[in-house]
């Protein structure tokens, strides 16, 4: 087990098994969360014998940098990060008035196979640690030497489709001997696991939740999204009502426009009667065009009025500013540039 997934509890049973003072736990996670430690030769309050003991029993895998890429319209940043088994993951780094904030993955690949996403291309390969996804926002606050107060796990991969990770993570990366990262200012977006969101609701987390929604009826929720063969919409939206009502935070709502696929006036009419009286939040996403990919962004005009007829429905809407469209911006690009080229 690599050693930045355990939490601290489960650091001071282990160091207490190894005849060390519990204490000695307290160190060791500030090291790895609070100092961001790669190396157990960093821990230089440690004694020698305790490194070498911990570098005998627990892995600490540090997330390799590949690749940069920097925007020059906004700053944005996108990094392709390696992992201990060669395989890779993208994360990007997004500097806003309110804040500094990541998107991070939370699989290697991903099942879902939405039609408009680079991630999907080639399936999953498997999960990502609580570590791994920690790694991300630690190397990114360590190369650019800035804090990170916002995290969206929103990038390749469905993370209710690692859930148990994915918890893990939430609670080290809000934990107050860590980042210590407000609960209020991370998201989790998911494209509509049932089950998962029911059990989301149920943790006692303060987190936001964005639903992929991307069409207001199941025809067309199907023709963009193969998860929606499983879920009706209806079950989505009863789960969505269910997180807000045990969470008391209001649901956000992603819906990737495609130009002359859902972004018609009657798209937007039934999309305000389905949220219609809903304590939520639209996003309106002109979709990112992908190379494997027919599919084009709507028209700004177009995306204007779509957005106007919602807000006449009493609906908050915005239309997400557009970052990092002159580099690999959207999810999956990067990393399937980097598997080509390697091939």
């Amino acid at each position: 087990m690599d050693i930045r997934s355990m939490t601290l509890e489960e650091l001071k049973t282990a160091v207490v098994r190894m005849g060390e003072k519990p204490f000695r736990a307290k160190q060791i996670y500030e090291w790895l969360h609070v100092k961001l430690a790669d190396t157990y030769g960093e821990m230089t309050n440690l004694s020698a014998a305790l490194r070498e003991k911990l570098a005998k029993t627990y892995e600490l895998y540090p997330i390799k940098v590949l690749e940069v890429q920097t925007s020059r319209i906004d700053g944005t940043r996108k990094f392709l990060f390696g992992l201990s088994d060669r395989q890779v993951v993208e994360s990007v780094w997004m500097q806003y008035h309110h804040g500094n904030s990541v998107c991070i993955s939370s699989q290697v690949g991903c099942r879902m196979g939405c039609k408009f996403c680079a991630s999907a291309i080639g399936g999953l390969v498997r999960n990502l640690t609580a570590a791994e996804m920690l790694g991300q926002v630690y190397a990114i606050q360590k190369l650019t030497g800035e804090r990170v107060s916002n995290v969206v796990v929103m990038g390749t991969g469905e993370p209710f489709d690692n859930y148990e990770n994915l918890l893990r993570f939430l609670h080290m990366l809000t934990d107050e001997n860590g980042l210590h990262i407000s609960q209020r200012n991370v998201t989790v977006s998911t494209c509509g696991i049932v089950p998962g969101i029911r059990s989301f609701a149920k943790e006692g987390l303060q987190v936001t939740l964005a639903l992929s929604l991307h069409a207001s009826d199941n025809e067309k929720r199907r023709e963009l999204m193969p998860v929606a063969f499983q879920y009706e919409l209806s079950e989505v939206m009863a789960a969505c009502r269910y997180y807000f009502e045990k969470t008391g935070r209001r649901m956000t709502y992603e819906y990737s426009l495609v130009g002359g696929v859902n972004d018609s006036d009657e798209d937007a009419a039934k999309l305000g009667k389905l949220l219609k009286g809903q304590n939520c939040h639209v996003n309106l996403i002109p979709v990112n065009p992908v190379r494997e990919r027919s599919y084009v962004q709507s028209d700004r005009t177009v995306v204007e009025n779509f957005k106007n007829k919602l807000e006449k429905c009493g609906i908050n809407v915005t239309i997400r500013r557009e970052m990092g469209r002159d580099i690999d911006g959207a999810c999956g690009q990067l990393r399937r540039r980097y598997e080509d080229d390697c091939r």
